[in-house]
């Protein structure tokens, strides 16, 4: 019988204690790591599961005073803390959910799982193959579960669009691409200082559209050539063009080819210098027809459909992991799956920095901290990337530059 919240506590298993000598039936005892900032968003996530009974908030960590969240308050008894092995030593959580920079999530991850409880980890999880790989054999070793925060893997139009290509409903699929075009103010830069950072105290930082507020176009594109070829699939060549507004360290505008082992090939254009906005779009090529899904939304169109339509029922990736904790139900974004991902990190940790694009190109809008920095035509030169699989570079961009290359035997095959 699983144990957990929705054990029955006057059942067989009454007076039965778990793993770690607590009551079974009682809810997981869960911390968070990294409050403030977009830690917020995973207060919010977790007060109604509060609420419900379904896990116990215990305890909140961050390094600076807690930041008020009114739809999510600290429940009385949590303890606030600025240390997490402190946390942990002094609450033993069964499940933490880390939200701190991405330079650190490995050391405390290790922590975590060695102190036995199951991780919910932010993303991107790590940033190069080597932190991957000690990642997956801490948790193979500890026999704890790696949930990693991509939630666009919970959306069901993801899963809609999954199963019309296993059914044959695009044919063979040629090529999958996605565009997204946001805007980032200067103040987006100043908020950490990891910031727009390539490295920071030695540690890889990778601030980049591509790593970061934009990682999840690159995730989605990735779990649909994981749907084709049946496998997370290995990059067997990666070309990337970067670029930059700001005396950044990253790109905040990119192109990335991916050429996986198995399946088609992949193309994400993708800036924070945008005109008008594109929320994120994924385009699945086939033989017999193109679907869109705009990830951020959950809006779906498949060959046929007169436009797009909302899917909704988006899985929680912590609801998802507590269930996989009472009742195996499959994790939605196991750290395994997320292996391709961290292959093109390993790749752009080496990249060149990117090229600094200025002059009449970009133009700024609004002043002080709001201050944003458009390139002109650049909506124009992504859609362009993701309608025909090129580099812009290859389409004659007169700002575009020669991209940077990983091919065959360096590209280090990702395990899962």
């Amino acid at each position: 019988m699983p144990t957990g919240a929705g054990a029955d506590p006057a059942g067989p298993d009454a007076g039965a204690a778990d793993d770690r000598g607590r009551p079974v039936g009682d809810p997981p005892r869960v911390a968070l790591v990294g409050a403030n900032g977009h830690g917020r968003w995973h207060r919010r996530a977790i007060a109604p599961l509060h609420a419900a009974g379904r896990l116990r908030l215990v305890a909140l960590v961050d390094v600076r005073p807690l930041e008020d969240e009114p739809t999510a308050p600290v429940p009385p008894d949590a303890r606030v803390l600025t240390d997490h092995r402190a946390m942990l030593a002094a609450t033993r959580p069964d499940v933490v959910v880390v939200c701190t920079p991405p330079h650190t999530h490995l050391p405390i991850a290790l922590d975590v799982l060695d102190a036995g409880a199951d991780l919910l980890l932010e993303k991107p999880p790590v940033l190069d193959l080597a932190e991957h790989r000690a990642l997956a054999a801490a948790s193979a070793a500890t026999r704890r579960a790696v949930q990693v925060g991509f939630q666009a893997l919970g959306s069901a139009a993801l899963t809609e669009l999954t199963d019309a290509l296993a059914a044959g409903r695009l044919g063979r699929v040629t090529g999958i691409a996605t565009v997204a075009a946001w805007q980032r103010p200067d103040a987006y830069y100043a908020r950490s200082p990891w910031a727009g950072r390539r490295s920071l105290g030695g540690r890889p930082a990778l601030d980049g559209a591509l790593a970061n507020p934009l990682a999840h176009a690159v995730m989605q594109c990735l779990a649909v050539v994981e749907a084709v070829a049946g496998a997370p699939a290995a990059p067997e060549r990666i070309e990337v063009e970067r670029y930059r507004v700001r005396p950044i360290e990253v790109d905040d505008t990119a192109v990335l080819r991916v050429t996986p082992r198995g399946g088609p090939p992949v193309l994400a254009a993708v800036t924070l210098a945008g005109e008008d906005f594109i929320a994120g779009e994924v385009l699945v090529t086939g033989e017999r027809g193109r679907a869109l899904l705009e990830y951020p939304t959950d809006r779906l169109r498949l060959p046929g459909d007169p436009g797009p339509r909302a899917v909704p029922g988006r899985r929680g990736l912590l609801e998802n992991l507590l269930d996989h904790r009472a009742a195996g139900t499959p994790l939605i974004a196991p750290v395994s799956r997320t292996a391709p991902f961290t292959a093109v990190l390993d790749a752009l940790r080496s990249a060149p920095e990117p090229t600094l694009l200025g002059g009449d190109l970009v133009r700024r809008v609004g002043d002080g901290p709001e201050r944003v920095r458009v390139i002109r035509g650049v909506d124009a030169v992504l859609r362009a990337a993701a309608e025909t699989g090129a580099l812009p570079s290859e389409a004659g961009v007169p700002w575009a530059v020669r991209p940077y290359v990983v091919d065959g035997s360096d590209v280090e095959a990702p395990q899962r």
